[in-house]
């Protein structure tokens, strides 16, 4: 039986919550094979990211050719990428692959604030957008990308998402998980119309990498040839359940990651 293959671009996480380590751990969760390419190494814990080292580009771009040289890969996660350099070279391996079915989690600070994309990187990110398939930004990324203030609702979501569409994307999935609320909605937002997306919000400290854990989830499902609502909703119904059982872990003395295999733990 051939199994579907997703390869993750994104930085590590030295304490195993978010990047590269969330990314796989989601793609094996949902019977996806993950490849993965590091664009960044961080000294990071529950309390924190205490360093950075970023990956120079043309080693990143060397990592993606060996992958896909050899993989046959079904979709791509993106997350942190750092730089101008780096989004530069990402970009252009893709094309030159012609990788498809492309998520990009437009990663630009920490849980805990620290920044993971340079400030000059954003003008090279927007341009990125218009090569992926869906972009996924929380509130703050969402309005950062536009230059924009916070959405405060779901109509100002719904808006900034067609605002970030005119920059290329196919669809733009706007999470509300940072909003207030007993719900957190996520909007997902194509040229033919939206799809709203709710779940409970969870009285817990422990989501550490629950954005990287959607993009990979959205990434491994698309892998498996779901059309992108279906692929959306069972990325929703998974990280929902893993931040549900999140504080069952018990990892570090800062905000913990989520129970990526609440299912079978």
């Amino acid at each position: 039986m051939a199994v579907p293959i997703a390869v993750t671009i994104a930085g590590s996480d030295s304490g195993g919550g978010a990047g590269i380590a969330a990314d796989l751990k989601t793609f094996a969760a949902l019977g996806v094979y993950g490849a993965c390419v590091i664009t960044a190494v961080t000294a990071q814990n529950t309390r924190g990211v205490q360093a950075i080292h970023n990956v120079p580009a043309d080693f990143v771009s060397a990592q993606i050719d060996a992958v896909f040289s050899d993989l046959n890969v079904a979709a791509v996660k993106i997350g942190m990428l750092g730089s101008v350099a780096t989004v530069d070279a990402v970009a252009a391996a893709l094309a030159r692959h012609g990788a498809r079915k492309i998520v990009l989690d437009p990663v630009m600070a920490a849980t805990t604030g620290e920044r993971l994309l340079r400030p000059d990187a954003m003008d090279a990110l927007r341009k990125l957008i218009a090569r992926v398939n869906v972009v996924t930004p929380n509130l703050s990324e969402a309005a950062a990308l536009l230059d924009a203030p916070v959405a405060r609702n779901e109509d100002e979501m719904r808006a900034q998402a067609q605002q970030l569409l005119a920059l290329g994307a196919d669809a733009v999935l706007i999470k509300g998980g940072h909003a207030g609320g007993t719900d957190s909605v996520d909007l997902l937002v194509e040229p033919a119309g939206f799809t709203r997306f709710g779940a409970r919000r969870v009285d817990t400290e422990n989501t550490h990498g629950t954005g990287c854990t959607l993009s990979s989830a959205i990434a491994a499902g698309l892998a498996k040839d779901f059309m992108l609502g279906e692929a959306v909703g069972e990325a929703k119904t998974y990280v929902s359940a893993a931040i549900a059982a999140a504080d069952r872990l018990k990892i570090g003395s800062g905000p913990g990651p989520l129970h990526h295999f609440a299912k079978w733990w």
